[in-house]
């Protein structure tokens, strides 16, 4: 892995019970990353190190996920809520001493991270979200279409043991055929960063982990977000949404228009690419998220 982030310290910092795999490296303005499934921060290999010119960038692997804690789920999930995932990473950011800080996160991680927002609207200035729209919006929309490209969002939320079994049984291949399937299939990914992700999802818990982020995704978090509707609590920070033109979200949602319901000053547009951006696109992503955050 430190052939891929060659200038930056890891860390495991100890936060609300457990450990956050922590990379840290360059100088400016704090930048927060944070990845997707079925992933680790290895994801921002090719758009961390330019980030570093103008910026301070903190890359985690989600509780979960990587080398990050993986708690057994709880009766509700509510320890996989997005709401306590986004506390760990403020955690974080205050261990690095940082009040305020931008955020740049993709798939699972962009839902923390407009929880986070949500949460801690004072800590959080600007926020990139990749490739989703948001998750009560998805699942109240959801069709034919969208059920059968993003089949792993019902077959993750079965009750335990059933997908970690499965997941289990050969959790490499997991990996290579989730990721595969998507349009650009697994030719846009570093075999360093490939190797990664799986070696990740061999590890103990693993499977359970992300199981559970998705539990919690069709349970509470939901519950958590309509809260948030009916209250009109909605994102005040500016906030650029980008998603893949080859990508489900692109073909079965209508990004811009579901976050501007939920979202006071949000503008994006789709890039020429599937969903893994920052693997795929990483140079247009570069121009995007340094124009927006400057």
């Amino acid at each position: 892995m430190s052939s891929l982030f060659p200038n930056f310290e890891s860390e495991l910092i100890e936060v609300n019970g457990l450990s956050i795999m922590t990379r840290k490296g360059g100088a400016g303005r704090p930048l927060l990353l944070i990845h997707g499934h079925p992933q680790t921060h290895a994801i921002w290999h090719r758009v961390a190190q330019a980030l570093t010119k103008s910026h301070t960038v903190v890359m985690t692997d989600l509780r979960g996920y990587g080398d990050s804690s993986k708690p057994e789920g709880a009766p509700d999930h509510l320890n996989y809520s997005k709401r306590t995932m986004a506390l760990d990473q403020i955690e974080v950011m205050r261990h690095f001493g940082f009040a305020e800080f931008d955020v740049l996160a993709h798939d699972r991680g962009a839902r923390v991270a407009h929880r986070l927002a949500l949460d801690h609207p004072k800590a959080v200035k600007r926020l990139v979200l990749l490739d989703i729209a948001p998750t009560l919006a998805m699942y109240e929309k959801t069709s034919n279409q969208f059920a059968r490209a993003y089949w792993h969002w019902f077959f993750l939320i079965q009750p335990s043991p059933l997908p970690e079994r499965l997941i289990q049984a050969d959790p490499s291949a997991y990996v290579r055929d989730v990721m595969g399937r998507r349009s650009a299939g697994l030719a846009p990914f570093d075999p360093r960063a490939l190797a990664e992700y799986m070696r990740c999802m061999e590890l103990p818990g693993a499977a359970h982990g992300l199981c559970e982020d998705y539990r919690a995704s069709a349970t509470i978090d939901l519950v958590h977000d309509q809260l948030d509707i009916d209250a009109k609590n909605l994102l005040q920070q500016p906030l650029l949404i980008l998603w893949g033109e080859q990508g489900v979200v692109n073909q079965c949602f209508d990004p811009l228009k579901d976050w501007s319901k939920v979202a006071v000053n949000v503008k994006g547009h789709a890039l020429p690419c599937g969903h893994y951006i920052p693997e795929e696109a990483p140079e247009l992503l570069l121009q995007q998220v340094q124009s927006f955050l400057e």
